[in-house]
């Protein structure tokens, strides 16, 4: 049992690191669009790797022993999946903490402390058995605990790891059974495919949106066709949050999530406006004890128009890295990576990863903007192209 005086201190500190975010951060008719395809379109995938084509199932190991030692964060497999994999993977033994006691693959149940601590599944126990299948970066981690059977829908390299901080270490080793059911019709894990859009369709949306007072800010970055379910989808797969909208909304999330002994990552953003209103909403990825310094986030409004009779939603994403002085108020603020490109690709390998994107495509407005400053004062640099992601099945 935690000392009540303790808690309550720890407590004050949460809410009080909630309400600096707040702080700091505070502040329709149907169009047609002409179709015809673009001469001049731009590679189609978010990532300038190739992707390596989808090994046959000959070719590889579909099942394996692996033992997944409490010493490192990461234990690589030897073995890749495709889409349509069936993967079950069992597991048994034990870990043990500093304090010498011992849990099984479902990992310790969570204390004060997991409040403090970035773990990679913030929803899983201390120290359980995790995975995750590709890219670190981009990729999601899931809980695989004593059994997991999933079908797999992005390609790549399977890792399993221990549900801890990147430089924790516990005792013991997990022995893990891996079973690959291969697709039946195996499909290279590649990117979506190429579209062909009309090139004034970015035309048709500004290209920066504009704070409370009108003052033009983050660029207009990304351009996703979907509809609304398929966007949630596509944001819940691959790994980013839905924010809350107000500071009673906070309270009580940050509230419940407390309680459940888990961090809090869905602070609220600012308010900033595109086709005269605030975003319909906001999305982030962030480390749980980062989030108040820093966190991949972004917004995104539905256009008042459809592309082919689809929804189209508008974003500006950025990467907030720290704090500067907000130009305007002489306060503080979030300061962003200025080369915001970097975020607008990040969005755009997380959907890819989670298998969410049917095809994509880079256009580039006639009036694109390549330098700016964003209504704090912080500096912008971008190609000044527009990455549009068209969502697959839902």
């Amino acid at each position: 049992m935690p000392d009540p005086e303790i808690v309550g201190k720890f407590r004050c500190a949460f809410f009080a690191a909630g309400l600096t975010l707040w702080l700091v951060t505070g502040a329709a008719a149907q169009q047609a669009i002409p179709e015809y395809n673009d001469p001049q379109q731009p590679p189609a995938a978010a990532s300038t790797t190739p992707a390596p084509a989808a090994p046959s199932a000959a070719a590889r190991k579909v099942a394996g022993e692996i033992g997944v030692s409490g010493t490192s964060q990461w234990t690589d497999t030897g073995m890749d999946v495709v889409p349509g994999d069936r993967l079950t993977i069992t597991a048994a033994g034990s870990i043990q903490s500093s304090a010498g006691l011992a849990a099984g693959p479902e990992g310790f149940a969570r204390d004060w402390r997991d409040l403090l601590r970035a773990l990679p599944v913030n929803g899983a126990g201390s120290s359980a058995l995790i995975g995750r299948i590709g890219d670190p970066a981009a990729a999601v981690p899931f809980l695989v605990g004593a059994r997991k059977q999933l079908t797999v829908n992005t390609g790549g390299r399977l890792f399993l790891g221990i549900n801890q901080l990147a430089g924790e270490q516990s005792g013991g080793t997990f022995h893990v059974s891996v079973k690959i059911v291969p697709a039946e019709k195996p499909v290279a894990s590649a990117p979506a495919r190429g579209l062909a859009l009309p090139a004034d369709l970015a035309s048709h949306i500004p290209r920066r949106v504009a704070d409370a007072k009108g003052s033009p800010g983050d660029l207009v970055n990304f351009i996703v066709i979907g509809s609304e379910d398929k966007l949630m989808a596509a944001f819940q797969d691959a790994g980013w949050v839905q924010v809350d909208r107000t500071k009673a909304e906070a309270a009580l999330h940050a509230l419940l999530s407390s309680t459940e002994k888990k961090s809090y990552v869905e602070m609220p953003m600012s308010e900033l406006y595109l086709f005269g209103r605030a975003q319909d909403f906001g999305f982030a990825r962030a480390e749980p004890i980062e989030v108040v310094r820093t966190r991949h986030h972004l917004r995104v409004w539905k256009a008042p128009f459809d592309y082919q009779g689809q929804t189209v939603w508008a974003g500006a994403a950025t990467h907030d890295i720290g704090f500067e002085k907000d130009q305007r108020t002489g306060g503080v603020t979030h300061k962003i990576d200025p080369n915001v490109d970097l975020e607008r690709d990040f969005v755009g390998q997380c959907f890819q990863d989670a298998g969410a994107l049917s095809g994509t495509a880079y256009l580039t407005p006639f009036d694109a903007v390549r330098e700016a400053r964003t209504a704090t004062g912080g500096a912008i640099q971008s190609d000044g192209r527009v990455l549009v992601m068209m969502l697959g099945p839902a």
